[in-house]
């Protein structure tokens, strides 16, 4: 069959000429990111990915589009990192690969290991992977591994997608837009667009189908993002977790910023939503846990009862709403804010709605966000009183403020990275100086977190050609090193945790750069860093 790779990029249809197709290979997608990751012009990869999604059958859209993404459309398998590398070093062990592997048939083995359950089913799992990767090269294995996994690094592809899926079916980007968000999933709008591109311009928003959320973009301070957004709403930012509640004459239900289905999870929310006047609507919001005062709770406490099944309902979360799309059928999403939120009001009351103050004056919303850090709360968002909801796009219309704390620390050890990290010194455990010895020896470190985020490839490879000169001793995977290196890194907060000795966990941690103008002496003490608790 035509599946075969080629190790080049396979001769595929222009862009816009969708013409006859086969299908994909493995090898394709690879050969495709090779592309997308040689290259920082986004015009070029838009063209790289337009041309393979011009080759893409329908049936293997959804598939194409979560293994680019690092996101299988079969969800969670059951396959974690050491079962992986245990099938990997089987099957590189096993001699060359034994032929094509094609894009289908890695689909159709993803969903029978998804679908095993019961006794057996582990061993079942590994015996499948293995056949899996069998007749996979080693970059088709790396990409297969990485995208289980969820760790296909190709940076914010989700939009180059798009864009290049308009591309290849020649519609205009705006409609592809608006057609992945109001779907609420890249793969079913590909292949939707492959097979008919005229349905696109027919996709609606549905109460009941979740659609991608808005997404904000960062300002340092208020005056800032009051310079790009013009005269604003700014209204707090709480600590919570985002949800999106549909409701329909039929139905009530809840979901996360991912999308997901958590309504059995949260029977507090929709009780509330059935009783709100009207038969169907969309809303958005975050929900969290409040004390007595009405402050929230630490940020796990909240995620902690969010992601828990048959959560005792003593334990209430509560939910807060910024944004209102549609009510009893009408589409407000291109309505300006002004006028959603005094929907929003009228349909939840004043008390559920997070409250904001619509202002040009830098003075005043630095008050917001005063009064929004006072009560506990993240920061402020800046949104333009006039926009529209453009639901899954990160624009200049709303815009996060809050504080950013930076920390120097040194780097305790460093993990061996795996998929396009390996070979390098990838993750790095973090510790903070303890110098009365409160958490160890007096004058010793104490591990507080992990990071692998902000390391270009020329941080990457400075790792793993000094870090070794600093080696203590190795475990599998992890190489152990003299607190001497230090390292400067940014995060939005910390938050309690029992799994570090030091009590507490970095959120958000990356690193901004390395200090060797400074020494471990001179770094951040655990008690600098627990001073962030609330």
């Amino acid at each position: 069959m035509s599946d075969e790779g080629s190790g080049e990029l396979r001769a595929l249809a222009p862009p816009g000429e969708l013409g006859p197709r086969a299908p994909l290979a493995i090898s394709d997608l690879v050969t495709t990111l090779d592309v997308v990751r040689a290259t920082r012009s986004r015009t070029a990869k838009i063209e790289a990915l337009a041309a393979l999604f011009a080759g893409t059958l329908p049936d293997e859209a959804e598939a194409v589009v979560g293994l680019l993404l690092g996101r299988i459309r079969q969800g969670r398998i059951g396959l974690g990192w050491r079962t992986l590398q245990a099938a990997t070093a089987d099957q590189t062990a096993g001699g060359s690969p034994k032929g094509p592997l094609s894009v289908a048939a890695v689909d159709r083995a993803l969903g029978e290991i998804a679908a095993l359950s019961g006794p057996g089913s582990a061993r079942r799992r590994q015996e499948l992977v293995g056949a899996l990767l069998s007749p996979a090269t080693d970059s088709e294995r790396d990409l297969l591994v990485a995208a289980i996994l969820g760790d296909v690094r190709t940076g914010a592809l989700d939009g180059v997608l798009t864009d290049a899926l308009a591309r290849a079916v020649a519609r205009p980007l705006a409609q592809v837009r608006r057609a992945v968000m109001l779907e609420g999933d890249l793969g079913r709008t590909a292949a939707m667009a492959l097979r008919d591109p005229s349905r696109l311009a027919t996709v609606a928003l549905r109460a009941g189908t979740p659609v991608q959320p808005m997404l904000a973009s960062t300002a340092a301070d208020v005056t800032q993002a009051l310079a790009t957004t013009g005269r604003a709403s700014v209204e707090h930012k709480l600590d919570g977790a985002r949800i999106q509640v549909h409701r329909t004459a039929a139905d009530i239900s809840v979901h996360t910023r991912s999308l997901a289905d958590i309504t059995e999870r949260v029977p507090e929310i929709v009780a509330l939503a059935a009783t709100w006047p009207a038969d169907s609507f969309v809303l958005d919001g975050e929900t969290l846990m409040l004390d007595e005062a009405g402050s929230p709770k630490p940020f796990q406490e909240t995620m902690s009862r969010f992601g828990s099944q048959g959560a005792d309902p003593a334990i209430a979360l509560q939910p807060r709403f910024f944004d209102v799309l549609t009510i009893d059928g009408e589409d407000l999403t291109g309505r300006p804010l002004a006028e959603r939120r005094e929907r929003l009001v009228a349909l939840v009351g004043p008390d559920l709605v997070i409250p904001g103050t619509v202002t040009e004056d830098p003075v005043a919303a630095q008050q917001v966000l005063d009064e929004a850090l006072a009560a506990g709360h993240e920061g402020v968002l800046v949104k333009a009183i006039d926009s529209p909801y453009a639901a899954g796009r990160r624009g200049k219309s709303w815009v996060k403020v809050k504080p950013v704390h930076t920390f120097d620390l040194v780097v305790l050890a460093a993990e061996w990275g795996y998929g396009r990290r390996t070979g390098w010194l990838s993750n790095l455990h973090l510790g903070a100086r303890d110098p009365q010895g409160a958490f160890g020896e007096p004058g010793g470190f104490v591990m507080i977190g992990k990071t692998f985020k902000g390391l270009t490839d020329q941080t990457l490879r400075w790792q793993t050609e000094t870090f070794p000169g600093y080696a203590v001793r190795e475990t599998p995977g992890v190489v152990w090193l003299r607190p001497e290196i230090v390292v400067e890194i940014a995060i939005d907060g910390v938050q309690r945790s029992s799994r570090y000795p030091g009590g507490v966990a970095l959120r958000f941690a990356r690193v901004k750069g390395y200090r060797d103008d400074k020494s471990a002496a001179e770094t951040d003490t655990i008690e600098a860093v627990r001073s962030l608790l609330r």
